[in-house]
């Protein structure tokens, strides 16, 4: 139920038992792999949400006012159903996930304040998830581990809300480490965390201020296309449980009894895997030309076999081709809208957000918007006593 709030008084008067930070990612390269078992390049960034927790009085009623969108939610943690707000969905599923491990809430009360914004591609929607998740386990004694916490979130989110994600935006959004970048591995969930030195480059995420409303459903379409894949192919090979399995020997070998579109995704994935593996070498030995080839040659796949962008993203990638100070580019996220992420030299990076915001309004009459990251760690806890 939706209740009209003296907010000034609930904020003065409110006694922070538990407070979380919990940051969106941004994945280098790896997009769509993770849903299909392969590999990724996340890390959490700086910039976060933030979550004041504490117990009130009751058994069961949960009061949460978000400062970002002015808005307060009530609502029995024991009775409640999907909400028309989608970013509500992400904490009734969290709660949920939460009773269905046979763990005990109780009333409680929460502020919420996002710096992350809507939309952009940097996963907001894990970070309220894990943040969420976090608070309340620090807040009631949960007793969940931080692999508990991603994986109920994964599951919030798949299971509630209906966006069918795979594990990456949680895992990064709580195991990263500061000034490192994370090589996963979304079969095993095997970790390597590399040194995040750009050297005298940065990262720069330019958002397109693009949100198409098919990308939820598409997202789900690529997920159910590649998993078709798979099932044909595991009439032949049942070893190949996902992609990550399947070999571009194989994927040939069934070329005319699938889709062409079906293949091209397929096509993208495998390729997407290699590229990934290649770009941590050379993040490694500190070849930054090359690992930025790599994001170009990954964005071509994610416009041409994945067919995931959007003319506005193109369209900054592009852009930036030419200009021998920014060494890779392209688009991140679910597709559609949201970011590029591009590695640029960081005394560059002024003169150039001022250059493409103009070629980008006068192409789109529509405004972009600046948003400079750097590897930061994972969810941060305090508690305090009550």
């Amino acid at each position: 139920m939706e209740n009209s709030l003296n907010k000034t008084s609930f904020i003065e008067k409110f006694k922070t038992e538990v407070k979380i930070a919990s940051p969106g990612r941004i994945n280098l390269i790896g997009e769509h792999t993770d849903y299909n078992k392969g590999y990724v390049m996340p890390t959490a960034i700086d910039k976060k949400i933030f979550f004041d927790f504490r117990k009130n009085e009751s058994d069961d009623i949960c009061k949460i006012y978000s400062l970002t969108f002015d808005s307060y939610y009530e609502f029995n943690i024991h009775s409640f159903s999907k909400s028309d707000d989608s970013w509500k969905n992400y904490l009734l599923g969290v709660i949920d996930e939460i009773q269905k491990l046979g763990k005990k809430l109780k009333g409680f009360d929460c502020i919420i304040e996002s710096e992350l914004p809507i939309g952009a591609g940097i996963s907001s929607s894990a970070a309220l998830e894990c943040g969420f998740a976090g608070g309340l386990n620090q807040l009631f004694n949960l007793d969940l581990s931080k692999q508990d916490i991603v994986e109920l979130s994964q599951r919030a989110e798949n299971n509630f809300v209906g966006s069918n994600c795979g594990i990456m935006d949680q895992f990064a959004s709580v195991m990263s480490r500061k000034d490192h970048i994370i090589l996963l591995d979304c079969k095993s969930l095997d970790t390597e965390f590399i040194p995040a030195d750009f050297k005298n480059c940065k990262l720069l995420l330019l958002n397109t201020n693009v949100s198409h409303s098919i990308a939820d459903s598409e997202y789900n379409t690529r997920r159910a296309e590649c998993e078709t894949a798979v099932r044909k192919i595991q009439q032949k090979y049942p070893e190949a449980t996902s992609l990550r399995e399947v070999s571009f020997f194989m994927l040939e070998e069934f070329k005319s009894q699938l889709p062409k579109k079906t293949y091209q995704r397929c096509v993208y994935v495998l390729r997407e895997n290699d590229r990934v593996e290649r770009a941590a070498g050379t993040m490694k030995s500190g070849k930054l030309k090359e690992f930025g080839e790599l994001m170009y040659q990954s964005h071509a796949g994610l416009q041409h076999n994945y067919e995931v962008s959007c003319p506005e993203l193109d369209f900054m990638v592009e852009y930036s081709r030419d200009k021998d100070f920014i060494y890779g580019s392209r688009m991140m996220g679910g597709g559609f809208g949201g970011c590029t992420i591009n590695l640029i030299e960081t005394d560059k990076i002024e003169a150039y957000s001022e250059e493409i915001s103009k070629a980008y309004f006068k192409e789109f009459n529509r405004k972009m918007d600046v948003i400079s990251v750097s590897a930061g760690e994972g969810t941060i806890i305090e508690k305090f006593k009550a």
